[in-house]
């Protein structure tokens, strides 16, 4: 069943908070209003099971952007169609093979069907509709052009589930080799090479100093083993808390953007993301401010989410787009200058996704050469350190041999 978080006010005025479970929004309203309690607030969170696996394991569960971008281009079909806004919600809901999409939409509809808004019911379902999402559908409704909103609402999805798509892809190749080469090294020093170190050391004889290096290290691995495990988890739980923090979150964040090659490549991803969000929100009618404020939302870095913010607030003062920009420092210089382009010929938005498209395609040649790059030294390292334990093993056996000749 349902579970909603509700506020509102009782009969003496004073505020009510809580939570509470019904089938319906119109049920719940009804049962609230019998116990004294007057609405001004009223959220679906989802199920009482959901809500307690949310709790167990500290995340909410995540659509991935491309199915929700599949659903949106259908949906945009239906209705530039002609199809009634609930028959197209049925459709989707019917049609779907993702669970959690097809109960979301569902639900989406009996709010619908009872008269509420779309953008209303979609709010209920914050989990899977971003604030993006749902205030386009909000101008799309009150425009009259909710079907070409969804067509640029699926187009946005898309192109950032291609992104997604392409950093994944790019990134598997490295991550498969740091576990093939770990699980390598994790096995030779835990069942091949204390086996021959021990039979070196029945040698009785000097040892060379890499087979002395090889040794020693072997013997700490295998006494303290469990310390290193444990400094290691306890440096992530320190990493993590600081992290929670304000002032942790921002340093972090800014030695990220700091780093070699990743810190740039990271500052071209979100600068692409940030320019198409804008782009597309102001394209469907959002107001400035308003689209500046959802796109800064969905900027995981603190220090550029802490720049919008301060461009946000410069142009509430009632300076440009492209100088408030320009004043941050943090963003490429080309995202300033194309903004000042776009707002003094009036076409903002075309070249907020003319920076979009150049920095995705910068982010894919930079991504080509940091593995160009990455790949022969991963595999100089591992090399590296394969070589020196074959090294150390054979260098005593050599002179060995060299003394019985």
């Amino acid at each position: 069943m349902p579970l909603f978080e509700y506020s509102g006010l009782d009969n003496q005025g004073r505020k009510k908070t809580g939570t509470i479970d019904g089938p319906g929004r119109k049920v719940v309203t009804q049962q609230l209003s019998d116990q004294g309690i007057y609405l001004t607030d009223l959220r679906e969170t989802g199920t009482q099971r959901v809500r307690k696996l949310s709790f167990r394991f500290g995340m909410p569960r995540k659509l991935p952007t491309g199915e929700l971008a599949a659903a949106t281009r259908q949906m945009a079909t239906l209705l530039g169609a002609g199809l009634a806004l609930d028959d197209a919600l049925n459709t989707v809901h019917e049609q779907t093979d993702q669970p959690l999409l097809s109960k979301t939409f569902a639900k989406v509809r009996e709010h619908v069907v009872q008269g509420g808004t779309l953008h209303e019911a979609l709010a209920d379902h914050r989990h899977i509709f971003p604030d993006l999402f749902i205030n386009m559908i909000q101008v799309g409704e009150d425009s009259g052009t909710l079907d070409r909103t969804m067509y640029r609402l699926a187009d946005f999805l898309e192109s950032q589930a291609r992104m997604r798509a392409r950093i994944q892809s790019a990134l598997a190749y490295p991550i498969l080799m740091s576990l093939v080469g770990s699980g390598v090294l994790v096995f030779l020093f835990v069942f091949v090479i204390p086996k021959i170190t021990t039979m070196l050391n029945e040698l009785d004889r000097a040892l060379p100093w890499p087979t002395l290096m090889l040794i020693t290290l072997t013997d700490f691995l295998a006494r303290w083993w469990w310390l290193l495990g444990l400094l290691l988890a306890l440096a992530l739980i320190a990493l993590k808390r600081y992290r929670d923090t304000e002032r942790g979150r921002e340093h972090i964040d800014s030695l990220v953007l700091k780093t070699p090659l990743f810190g740039r490549l990271q500052l071209l991803i979100i600068t692409a993301r940030f320019a198409r969000t804008l782009g597309t929100l102001l394209e469907s009618g959002v107001p400035l401010l308003k689209a500046l404020d959802i796109s800064r939302n969905l900027l995981s870095n603190r220090v550029l989410n802490r720049a919008i913010e301060t461009v946000t607030l410069r142009v509430q003062e009632g300076a440009g787009l492209a100088t408030s920009l320009k004043e941050t420092t943090v963003f490429p210089p080309m995202l300033a200058q194309l903004t000042a382009a776009g707002e003094k010929s009036g076409k903002l938005e075309e070249m907020l996704f003319r920076v979009a498209d150049t920095y995705e395609h910068q982010t894919d040649l930079s991504m080509t050469g940091m593995l160009s790059l990455l790949e022969p030294l991963m595999i100089l390292l591992m090399g590296g350190i394969v070589g020196f334990v074959v090294l150390a093993i054979l260098l005593p056996i050599f002179e060995a041999s060299q003394g019985f000749g």
